[in-house]
């Protein structure tokens, strides 16, 4: 009696195994030249959008700051834009591929991703932080957020170049793209900073967001910091309470 694999070499159908067509997930397919060890590199960097959307879940899970949420819903927003944006312009792009998310390019969702984040972050720091704690920032905190910067716009270039070179989007494509991702992200954090944010004190109170420990860390320069230090003390207090607790 002939086994499984024997059967499939033999290309003998079992049941629907052979009859049913199989389809990939594209949104996380990345085609790059068989031996480029240049496009292989960029074919990972462009799932970025992908590692930085699972950021997000996992910070928004186990952070539940508003903030955090706002931007989130920033990332939602600015991607049905592009959608928007491809279904009306209709741009083909400059090869085709059977296995593709959308067929069409214009304008590059991956580089308007990627502005719209490195954007946002940008003004984070220097608008947010700078106001919040602006004289008072030590050396070592300022070099922190400018490695931040650069990192996310190198990240970004980088993103931006690989789509061009893996043949996925057009010059034209890409640079379109990353200016609708700029003025998305700088209209999404104005909008959050002036009008969204005087409100966080008002929405964390609440009942829904009792229910899902929703959190407005605004004027907290440095969360970091400062979860640190507040577990540090709690865990001492409580340490002290169990040892004076065992001497009774």
């Amino acid at each position: 009696m002939s086994s499984v694999p024997d059967m499939l070499l033999a290309n003998e159908p079992i049941g629907e195994v052979v009859a049913t067509e199989w389809q990939p997930i594209t949104l996380t397919l990345v085609e790059y030249p068989k031996g480029d060890l240049v496009g292989k590199l960029l074919a990972w960097i462009s799932l970025a959008p992908l590692g930085i959307g699972a950021g997000f879940v996992a910070l928004i899970l186990f952070r539940r700051d508003l903030h955090t949420i706002v931007f989130f819903l920033g990332t939602l927003v600015n991607e049905c834009f592009n959608i928007l944006l491809k279904h009306w312009i209709k741009e083909p792009r400059p090869m085709s591929r059977t296995q593709i998310w959308t067929e069409y390019g214009m304008p590059s969702s991956h580089s308007q991703f990627m502005c719209f984040f490195a954007t946002y972050v940008l003004l984070f720091i220097f608008i947010r932080l700078h106001h919040i704690n602006n004289s008072n920032s030590a050396r070592f905190e300022r070099l922190v957020r400018l490695l931040v910067l650069a990192i996310c716009w190198t990240a970004a270039f980088l993103v931006c170049f690989g789509r061009i070179y893996l043949l996925y989007h057009t010059l034209s494509q890409v640079l379109i793209g990353a200016l609708v991702g700029t003025v998305m992200g700088t209209l999404w954090f104005l909008l959050t900073h002036f009008v969204l944010t005087p409100y966080f004190p008002m929405v964390v109170v609440w009942r829904v967001s009792e229910l899902f420990l929703l959190r407005d860390t605004t004027l907290i320069p440095n969360i970091l910091w400062f979860e640190y230090t507040v577990t540090r003390h709690e865990a001492r207090a409580r340490s002290r309470k169990l040892v004076s607790m065992k001497s009774q």
